[in-house]
């Protein structure tokens, strides 16, 4: 008798690889034990669903082979030949003679060659799935049949998606919007990070072409001045990163302890007045507090009014100073968030932790350093990894204050000193066009911040100890 094996896709986890081979074994195993019906549906698929009773699902697949085959043969050879080349004739223009002017003749466009690569694979990973789904369902109508079991009709199909496999009706929609607008462009953009379109390669003018790693290379490890300004950006990312996550997060908790302390009146007046200030959108707070910087800004005329100071202080032209500014500036915003998180788990931890380390002779300081500090941080570390990794993030903090200035001529094409990565990623993008070296960026800050994130939260009490403070 023949064992029924399971579907190697299903069931406890396993590696991408391992994963993989086992799945090929099944669909060598499948055919091996299919009859001829299921056999041929490996090839056309649909046709064991139509002999056994499935007409309208086994014709929908055929449907659908039939629609890939023809959009391969019109489109799908030539659009992967020009993935693999990125085109070969430029646009190039020609004097007429006859009527004495130039004529420009039409040349290729790498970045539409690239996008519709792009698009093919995924028209190719589609028809993929949908000849997976059409195999396992040839050999789970061939089983049925074999059984004596009923075969469900269309209907059935149907009532199930409104009931076993509700999930796949209500997934269907959100899944095919998050690949056409959220991985397709995401992938095309990784692979941009390996071309060479930058300002000197600009389609259809001058086309673009495959050069590998170059981009990370350049950025990492030459001499160049690209690489000069990635580590220092880097660098003051990190420290920006670290600065306006930690400032704000303990600021924010000990303006809720001393909130919620004993003997404090109109507590929910307090936390009103703080939480004003989120009230307004941080844009406007970070254009107003720009013009209000500036050396002929209303803080230095009202410094200078008071005789404090004599000349304007440099809060944007003096890299020390701009840097310091975007952090103290920063807090206006983040303390009051942290605040209100912070203030909610401080009233879940128990009061007679607090009662009983009085007894035994802890003093304030040490009631927080042994009680709370240690909850805080068991409670509020994916909240503390998900503000780091915004931090370093964090466009807007940079752009509407600083514009990533002061900049100097020692940057790779007009960088800043606050500049983050992502602030230079986008003057990259929108300033320079160099469009390699910004996806190479955003693939780095991907990596940083993925990397630092599990690192983190791997060797945190909250991921280790579970159970530590229930």
């Amino acid at each position: 008798m023949r064992k029924d094996r399971t579907d190697p896709l299903k069931g406890k986890w396993e590696s991408p690889w391992k994963k993989l081979l086992n799945g090929l074994k099944w669909y060598g195993t499948t055919f091996h034990e299919g009859n001829l019906l299921t056999k041929i549906s490996f090839f056309i698929i649909g046709l064991a669903n139509i002999c056994r009773g499935q007409i309208v699902k086994g014709l929908l697949f055929l449907l659908l082979e039939l629609s890939f085959i023809g959009y391969f043969i019109l489109y799908g050879f030539t659009n992967i030949q020009n993935l693999i080349t990125l085109g070969t004739q430029e646009q190039s223009k020609v004097f007429n003679k006859e009527t004495g002017i130039f004529v420009f003749t039409k040349g290729d466009n790498s970045m539409f060659m690239l996008l519709s690569g792009v698009t093919t694979l995924f028209i190719i990973a589609f028809f993929v799935v949908v000849w997976s789904s059409s195999i396992r369902s040839a050999i789970a109508t061939q089983r049925l049949k074999e059984a004596g079991k009923k075969i469900p009709r269309i209907v059935d199909d149907i009532i199930s998606l409104f009931d076993s496999n509700i999930h796949k009706l209500l997934l269907f929609l959100p899944i095919t919007g998050l690949i056409l607008f959220t991985v397709v462009p995401l992938v095309y953009m990784i692979l941009m990070a390996f071309t060479s379109y930058n300002q000197t390669h600009q389609p259809p003018g001058h086309l673009f072409e495959w050069i590998g790693i170059d981009n990370f290379k350049l950025m990492l490890l030459s001499k160049d001045t690209i690489a000069h300004t990635f580590w220092p950006v880097l660098g003051w990312t990190m420290i920006w990163a670290v600065f306006s996550t930690f400032s704000c997060y303990f600021l924010g908790m000990l303006l809720a302890i001393l909130i919620n302390m004993k003997g404090i009146r109109f507590k929910g007046f307090w936390r009103t007045i703080f939480v004003l200030t989120m009230a307004v959108p941080a844009f406007v707070s970070l254009l107003v507090l720009r013009i209000a910087l500036q050396p002929q800004g209303a803080l230095n005329v009202a410094l200078q009014e008071l005789g404090f100071i004599s000349h304007s202080l440099p809060f944007f032209t003096n890299v020390v100073w701009a840097r310091v500014t975007v952090i103290i500036v920063n807090l206006w915003i983040g303390i009051p968030s942290s605040m209100l998180i912070t203030t909610g788990i401080l009233m879940n931890i128990p009061s007679d932790l607090y009662e009983s380390a009085k007894i035994d002779g802890a003093g304030p300081v040490k009631s927080f350093l042994k009680i709370t500090m240690p909850y805080m941080f068991f409670v509020t570390t994916p909240y503390l990894i998900t503000n780091f990794i915004f931090n370093t993030n964090n466009f807007n903090a940079i752009y509407f204050l600083t514009g990533g200035g002061p900049v100097t001529l020692d940057y790779f094409k007009g960088a800043g000193k606050t500049d983050l990565l992502v602030t230079w990623l986008y003057s990259l993008t929108v300033n320079s066009s160099d469009y390699c070296y910004a996806a190479t960026i955003g693939i780095m800050i991907f990596a940083i911040s993925a990397t630092l994130s599990l690192i983190v939260y791997r060797r945190s009490s909250a991921y280790k100890n579970e159970e530590g403070f229930q």
